[in-house]
């Protein structure tokens, strides 16, 4: 829900340093396989309960992610396989943070931490799911058009879940309720996603199929015409 209004106030902060990556001949992907890396660094430091290391790791994951799109389209190396690479990795991250918070206190965590993940799928399917059937009918990208791919709204995105990851950190003991709370809004985005989607998609059918039908009598009156 915040990413339109966040995005566009960090990428011009990210300008200077890109230039210098791009000058020291670093590419997207790098950043991207980098990045992942340090973000899982968060699940070992979780599972000993060492909160602020683990705040470290999923901060420097996140500067990373926001680095490589950057790179990516100011060196003009933004690609399918780039977009791919990204946001699989981006959602195994996703994954692996509350299974950290799990490690850490499973009597306490795991039914909210679960429920959490649970919900992570919902959101992540219907997100790519979404994202397939836009390329098949050329969407457009009003709000995200330098993304290789459909970004599909929801209540709960990217900026909302960096935001509860850093809270976990802070007030650890109270990871079950907020996990809960948070997956009842993904909850609540997984349904808007897929009513949205389906009907969405329903009506670009329709106007295909509408399209199709047309397409031989206008052919017709032409040859007529002739």
């Amino acid at each position: 829900m915040l990413d339109k209004f966040i995005t566009p106030i960090i990428k011009p902060l990210l300008t200077p340093v890109v230039m210098l990556m791009h000058k020291r001949g670093i590419t997207a992907d790098q950043l991207t396989v980098v990045g992942f890396l340090v973000g899982l660094l968060a699940v070992p430091l979780l599972a000993f309960e060492m909160w602020y290391g683990a705040l470290v790791a999923i901060a420097l994951n996140r500067i990373l992610d926001g680095l490589d799109g950057a790179l990516a389209r100011y060196a003009n190396q933004s690609s399918s396989a780039g977009g791919f690479l990204d946001i699989t990795l981006d959602f195994l991250f996703y994954a692996a943070i509350p299974l950290g918070f799990i490690l850490a206190n499973p009597e306490q965590n795991a039914i909210a931490g679960s429920l959490l993940l649970a919900t992570f799928i919902g959101t992540g399917s219907s997100f790519l799911a979404f994202a397939i059937a836009a390329e098949k009918f050329k969407l457009e990208k009003p709000q995200f058009k330098y993304k290789s791919f459909y970004y599909l709204n929801g209540l709960t995105e990217g900026t909302e879940t960096i935001a509860l990851f850093i809270a976990f950190c802070i007030w650890p003991q109270h990871f079950a309720i907020m996990a809960s709370i948070f997956a009842i809004a993904c909850g609540i985005t997984i349904f808007t996603r897929i009513h949205g989607g389906y009907h969405t998609l329903k009506q670009q059918e329709a106007d295909a199929n509408k399209a199709a039908e047309n397409m031989p009598s206008s052919a017709n009156s032409e040859v007529i015409n002739d």
